[in-house]
């Protein structure tokens, strides 16, 4: 009886062939989307996911670290063409399961991640608020250290108060809501400060904070504003402006309007208007931070028949 030799493969290379095989977990990061009933899973590079949704990166081979859909990444668990055909369609492509994963599916964060995120989160929210707010006796802006301490104070005492409530709730001490003195009365909108989130954007957070302030006055705080004379042509007034692309990363929907409307809507109070002659003029505060705005969209705008000017500088800029 002949033997029949079959080439044997090194055990070494079985090994590299093995390895090669498996999923590294120490820098991935999953993004997993529930369709149906099956939940599905890609495996991408860490920070990748956040840089492709922002726009900053646009090769899906440098995001992805497999290019396949997974049911479990961690046990290798590829999901079945029959399973990707009832959840996504029948004729959708691979890549565009992918796409839709990447995009619309919930991102695994780490605690170290998710750390991290709260913290730039929580940077951006108070050199926001330390960019719109002045003390009101010398129109100076604060130090982000100094708007950093007044959120802790305010979100310590949101704390506190909550702790006392619950404990009178508990125990049954608390007020009666009627009475022979009580009476229903509708209760304002109280802005208390609770701390930064990362499930919200930075700059919902800041208006949230600087009401907050505004409110409780843990620092002498007002928002900061440029007092501006806008004059321009009535013959453009009337013009109708394109309403922006997309909207607002927020949620806002801004108005196109007439360029009147657009000029406004940077105003936050009016102090006058009128018109003299063939000119519109409006004497009014701005935010810091809309001057800019506002001076392109006069300037281009108006194609020269407008101009805007400053009447006093409410914020002034120092080195402590």
């Amino acid at each position: 009886m002949s033997r029949i030799n079959l080439p044997v493969q090194p055990l070494h290379s079985l090994l590299r062939t093995f390895a090669s095989n498996q999923i590294r977990l120490t820098n991935v990061s999953l993004v997993r989307l529930k369709k149906g009933k099956k939940r599905f899973e890609i495996a991408c590079y860490k920070n990748k996911v956040l840089e492709w949704r922002s726009g900053i990166e646009t090769d899906l081979d440098e995001v992805l670290q497999i290019p396949n859909v997974f049911l479990n990444v961690s046990k290798g668990q590829t999901a079945p063409s029959a399973d990707l055909a009832k959840a996504f369609g029948k004729d959708k492509p691979v890549n565009d399961i992918i796409l839709e994963i990447l995009n619309k599916g919930e991102l695994q964060v780490g605690e170290k991640e998710r750390a991290a995120q709260l913290d730039r989160v929580h940077a951006e929210v108070i050199s926001i608020v330390a960019s719109k707010l002045v003390d009101p006796r010398t129109k100076r802006v604060y130090t982000t250290g100094m708007i950093e301490k007044a959120l802790d104070m305010l979100s310590s005492q949101a704390h506190q108060q909550g702790d006392k409530k619950g404990t009178e709730t508990g125990s049954g001490t608390g007020t009666p809501a009627t009475g022979d003195d009580a009476e229903a009365k509708p209760r304002a909108k109280e802005h208390t400060w609770t701390g930064v989130v990362s499930t919200k954007s930075a700059k919902s957070q800041a208006l949230e904070a600087m009401k907050a302030l505004i409110a409780y006055q843990p620092i002498p705080v007002t928002r900061a504003r440029m007092k501006l004379r806008i004059t321009c042509s009535t013959n453009v007034l009337k013009q109708a402006v394109k309403a922006p692309k997309g909207g607002d990363t927020d949620g806002e929907q801004k108005a196109p309007g007439t360029v009147k409307d657009k000029i406004l809507s940077y105003v936050e109070q009016v102090e006058a208007q009128d018109v003299v002659g063939s000119e519109w003029e409006v004497v009014g505060f701005v935010e810091p931070g809309a001057f800019k705005g506002l001076s392109d969209f006069v300037g281009n705008e108006t194609k020269g028949q407008g101009r805007v000017e400053v009447l006093d500088m409410a914020v002034t800029h120092h080195e402590d």
